[in-house]
């Protein structure tokens, strides 16, 4: 039980035993530290008896309580049976379905206010624009911008903040830099909106635009720009929007950082990852479950494998998603094993895994060939876990029977399963035909590649060195020659290192980089050491040039 106003929270006859002395202040904090479906109840007694619950404001709070904690119905009740509702308390039942995942319910209410003749204010349509946003319904939502207009709010800030919020979660981003721009007056709240509307649908340059142009900002408008360029993975504009943040006197929430984070990963900028860790350590912020779960991911891709696991072993709360991401993490190192012996953990501490996990799982057995036990996991996801195997699966099983040689077993699970075979698929089984030397499935491979990837220049590669690999260069031949009658340009490859806080990224065939000398001096010394030393490098049946002649 928990300590409530200076007394323990037993039953509703200590709750009466202190009736006389509680204020309207007391019971806000008595609400407040309510956690149970038994508090609100008891809680609600009280209020009964010392008739707390015909006043609106108290039974709204009431109300917000329940929603907070997710007692959709016992709310729902409440406010059904209240005999002379209110308009506050109509927008606190609206705004607490909405946080309750109940968006449909919430519509449905907001069209009983005018219906009990009351006028929805410029708390009801931001609330309700809020379950619309849930719903993602954009004819709802412009009949409740029709009603905005009707009512004679649509100059009111907070609601044309709500409707390009809505307009921009519905794809209509173009109504909602409208109303943007026919605004009055703007606050840093409807620039987050429109910045944000932008950042999600992946416009980043219009995003950056009004971000730059912003003449207040602030921790979500920060967040809105980094989020929005690490998930169109242009993860070193990502880190320059928070080194600049950092230089600000604004602090990153756990958002911001669950994006950088995401970047870091994907750049392998270690530097940068270690100070949020450091970060974490320093604001107590362990308990954020998610943040914790991307520091994981953020350590596994970076190359500290034995980072992620001291994190993952020093948390006291872990979720699914932690588990997935460690697992992950394990596969990825070829830790193949010792992702197996997490996924048991994981089944003793009874955390049910989720079709994620069962590919991390796959994936593990597909780096370290584990064929019999990769057999065993993709028939225990049915059977035991009542998981129906996505294409991602039966991807995962294709690649880890033909990696290990067992190409018909991989063809026959192609022909059977219940999906069209998508391009990992075949890119899968054309990988495998090079390492085993497999000519006719190399070809078949590429044919479904070209219809489903045409442009991929990787597969012409992948069967031009099979080709090269038997000495069949008229095949090379052909091949150059219908990529250039496709018009298949070869994507250069890339890498990228972190020196000093600083990420460096190295494209094949750029010399733009201002110590392009230094490095090539760097590098033909290696070479010239590979030499003295005896090697010998191997072309036959090596990448071709398709750039050549």
């Amino acid at each position: 039980m928990i300590p409530c106003i200076s007394m323990r929270f037993f039953s509703i006859s200590s709750l009466k035993s202190k009736i006389h002395t509680l204020t309207d202040p007391n019971l806000l904090s008595l609400l407040n530290q309510c956690s149970t479906f038994k508090h609100m109840n008891q809680t609600h007694a009280f209020m009964v008896s010392r008739g707390l619950d015909q006043d609106n404001i108290h039974l709204s709070k009431f109300i917000e309580a329940c929603a907070l904690l997710g007692f959709k119905d016992y709310a729902l009740s409440i406010f059904t049976h209240k005999t002379q509702p209110d308009i506050y308390i109509y927008n606190t039942m609206i705004k607490g379905l909405s946080q309750m995942d109940s968006a449909k319910d919430a519509v449905l209410l907001f069209n009983r206010i005018q219906v009990a003749d009351f006028r929805p204010d410029t708390y009801s349509f931001p609330f309700v624009l809020k379950a619309v946003v849930q719903l993602s319904t954009l004819e709802v939502g412009k009949e409740i911008h029709s009603q905005v207009i009707q009512i004679g709010l649509a100059s009111e800030i907070h609601v044309l903040t709500g409707l390009i919020q809505m307009y921009s979660a519905c794809g209509a981003i173009a109504d909602a830099r409208k109303l943007f721009d026919r605004m009055h007056q703007r606050d840093v709240v409807s620039w987050n909106a429109m910045v944000a509307g932008y950042a999600k649908i992946g416009d980043v340059e219009n995003a950056r635009m009004l971000f730059e142009r912003m003449p207040e900002r602030n921790v979500i408008s920060w967040t809105a720009v980094i989020a929005g360029y690490a998930q169109m993975n242009r993860s070193n504009e990502a880190i320059a929007i928070f080194r600049r943040m950092q230089l600000t006197d604004i602090e990153p929430d756990e958002i911001s950082m669950l994006a950088v984070l995401s970047a870091c990963a994907h750049l392998g900028a270690l530097e940068l990852g270690e100070w949020i860790h450091n970060y974490i350590d320093k604001h107590q912020l362990h308990k954020i479950v998610p943040l914790i779960n991307a520091l994981i991911g953020m350590y596994a891709k970076s190359g500290k494998i034995e980072k992620a696991v001291e994190v993952f072993e020093n948390m006291k709360h872990r979720s699914v998603i932690t588990w997935t991401t460690m697992i992950a993490g394990l596969a990825l190192h070829g830790l193949g094993v010792e992702a197996l012996e997490m996924f048991s953990r994981m089944e003793r501490a009874r955390i049910k895994p989720n079709d994620v996990t069962f590919i991390a799982i796959l994936s593990a057995c597909s780096h370290v060939g584990l064929v019999d036990a990769g057999r065993w996991y993709f028939e225990i996801m049915s059977s035991r876990y009542q998981l129906a195997p996505k294409i991602e699966h039966y991807g995962c099983m294709v690649d880890l029977l033909a990696r290990a040689g067992y190409l018909q077993e991989a063809q026959d699970l192609v022909r059977e399963m219940p999906f069209e075979a998508n391009g990992a698929i075949w890119g899968a089984l054309l990988a495998a035909s090079r390492i085993h030397g497999n000519v006719e499935l190399g070809e078949r491979a590429l044919r479904h590649l070209i219809e489903v990837e045409p442009h991929n220049s990787g597969n012409y590669t992948l069967l031009s060195n099979i080709y090269a690999a038997h000495e069949k260069w008229n095949d090379v031949g052909k091949l150059r020659k219908l990529m250039r009658d496709r018009g298949v340009k070869k994507m250069p490859g890339g890498s990228s290192i972190e020196v000093n806080g600083t990420v460096h990224e190295f494209i094949v065939g750029d010399d733009s980089n201002s110590e392009f000398k230094r490095i090539y001096e760097v590098l033909y010394e290696i070479n010239r050491q590979l030499k003295i030393a005896g090697y010998v490098p191997k072309i036959c049946g090596g990448p071709l040039d398709f750039d050549e002649g």
